[in-house]
């Protein structure tokens, strides 16, 4: 069986270690790359290689923003069918609007709190990682 792929797009080292503990245990055989910019990101996923089940990317990015990540996954060919969550510390109306219409698939707020943040990654993993049906190519 394949490894489940996921793609973190985090430039803060923290906030990093926080989700790949969020990670741990969801589902055996998940293999998670790290990047910490934009720019790295499209990079990654323009590569050639396995494409991840799962991005999940912070807005807040140096050299490409987050919003902009999910612009360009949305308009290529090969990559608009990836599952896109926008986990961030911005609450801003306008970021989740401007999320929602490029096409994230999801935009949660990051927990303040240590058990609550470990909590919501648990939970996107569990659902886009494990309940989702996504597309088949």
């Amino acid at each position: 069986m394949s490894p489940i792929r996921v793609l973190l797009v985090e430039d803060t080292r923290d906030d990093e270690s926080l989700t790949l503990r969020g990670l741990r245990g969801i589902a055996d055989g998940i293999e998670v790359s790290v990047v910490r910019d934009g720019a790295a990101a499209l990079d990654h996923l323009q590569s050639g290689g396995p494409l991840p089940a799962l991005v999940i990317v912070d807005l807040k990015l140096p050299k490409v923003d987050g919003a902009e990540v999910l612009r360009r996954i949305r308009e290529n060919e090969g990559l608009r069918h990836l599952c896109v969550v926008v986990f961030t510390s911005s609450s801003e109306p306008r970021d989740i609007s401007r999320c929602y219409a490029l096409g994230c698939n999801s935009y949660v707020i990051k927990p303040v709190a240590y058990e609550s943040y470990i909590d919501a990654v648990r939970q996107i993993s569990r659902y886009w990682l494990q309940l989702n049906t996504p597309p088949r190519d």
